[in-house]
């Protein structure tokens, strides 16, 4: 498991939160949250569950990462409550879900861009573009060196970096980039752990990875991004107003969590959702996300609690 470093404006505000919401703990609200999924997620549920275990310190929250497609086998295997999820989730897995009559409410909890980020002594690479990419990043590939991409960059060779097989990021990376989701060359270092990323692009001159919005945030002193020319022929760096105004495509996307209906019947999983979507808004930038707007965040709260009352 990784962990994310807040940052100081976020622990500053934890400390102050934790100091206000102790003198109003709730020490009557017992019993266990199960969470596993997205690596992308879990800064945020774990932000959020930090806050709730402050508020509500005799409810075990735990907190896994196993990626979007591993955390699905466990939520449908009953292991866990929630799933973090990256991208929506597959209809085999819909299927599996059917056929073992469990059924789940999708939750959108934010939007988060796909940072594709190149060493910092890359000195040559201004921007590019989607075709660029895929010609890196299909099945079948032999683009092995910088000038194989544009004649006038060098003969540097690529070393490529990107999330594993299971993560929701990589299913989006290259259904946006490839046209197909999982359709990638295999030949690149893979990590669930976005930090294990970061360090390999950090290392090596010719690299080139990909993963989500906030490990490139929090990482800028060790890596840069590469601006990616959206449809408009624009060069466009992640950040959260490109993201959230919709330039930055076609590599935006939501996150969501995924709630199983019958773990709703418990007053402690019932109470860790409706403080996640009542927090979110104020946790989810600190963490380096992008928040929906309050109303979604409302939304999403309503129609949770209809579906807990008609259960």
């Amino acid at each position: 498991m990784m962990f994310k470093k807040w940052s100081v404006g976020l622990l500053l505000t934890s400390l102050y939160l934790g100091s206000l919401n102790g003198a109003f703990a709730d020490s009557s609200l017992q019993g266990r949250v199960r969470i596993d999924g997205s690596s992308t997620v879990y800064p945020i549920t774990e932000a959020v569950a930090e806050e709730f275990g402050i508020k509500f310190p005799k409810v075990k929250v735990t907190v896994g990462v196993s990626g979007t497609g591993g955390g699905f086998k466990k939520f449908l295997n009953k292991e866990t409550d929630i799933n973090d999820a990256s991208r929506l989730i597959k209809g085999i897995e819909k299927e599996k879900a059917k056929k073992l009559r469990i059924k789940y409410v999708q939750v959108p909890v934010a939007f988060d861009g796909i940072s594709v980020v190149v060493n910092k002594r890359n000195t040559w690479l201004d921007y590019l573009t989607v075709d660029e990419l895929h010609k890196i990043w299909k099945p079948g590939s032999t683009i092995k060196t910088w000038r194989q991409v544009r004649s006038d960059w060098p003969d540097t060779p690529i070393k490529l970096y990107g999330p594993g097989t299971h993560s929701g990021t990589f299913d989006y990376f290259t259904e946006a980039i490839n046209g197909k989701s999982q359709v990638s060359r295999s030949d690149f270092t893979k990590s669930e752990d976005d930090n294990m990323l970061v360090r390999g692009v950090a290392g090596d001159q010719g690299a080139l990875g990909y993963f989500g919005l906030s490990y490139y945030v929090e990482n800028k002193n060790k890596i840069k991004a590469a601006p990616i020319k959206n449809e408009n022929g624009k060069p466009i760096l992640p950040s959260f107003e490109s993201v959230f105004d919709g330039s930055y495509k076609p590599l935006a996307r939501q996150v969501y969590i995924y709630v199983n209906t019958e773990s709703l019947k418990r007053p402690a999983v019932a109470k860790f959702v409706e403080f996640y979507l009542k927090n979110a808004g104020s946790l989810v930038k600190d963490v380096g996300y992008v928040p929906l707007k309050k109303e979604e965040y409302e939304a999403s709260w309503k129609h949770i609690q209809k579906i807990s009352a008609s259960a």
